[in-house]
């Protein structure tokens, strides 16, 4: 059952990390429109959205080979 939950683990922290990438690349297509307020917030609010991601992923993926990994 512990194995089990660090495979959910790890799947959750690759679909956490695809949700990152994808979040900068939709960045990146805001960030080709005219300069305006919204445009700036989308881009800030994004940006914390893909650190907190990429936190939350790493956490997972580490959380999760510590228990995949056979104990020693």
């Amino acid at each position: 059952m512990d194995r089990l939950f660090g495979i959910f683990q790890l799947l959750f922290a690759g679909v956490f990390a695809a949700t990152a990438l994808g979040t900068f690349v939709n960045m990146i297509f805001i960030s080709t429109r005219p300069e305006t307020i919204s445009v700036v917030n989308a881009i800030v609010g994004q940006t914390i959205m893909i650190v907190c991601l990429l936190a939350l992923s790493r956490l997972l993926f580490k959380k999760g080979t510590e228990r995949v990994r056979p104990k020693e």
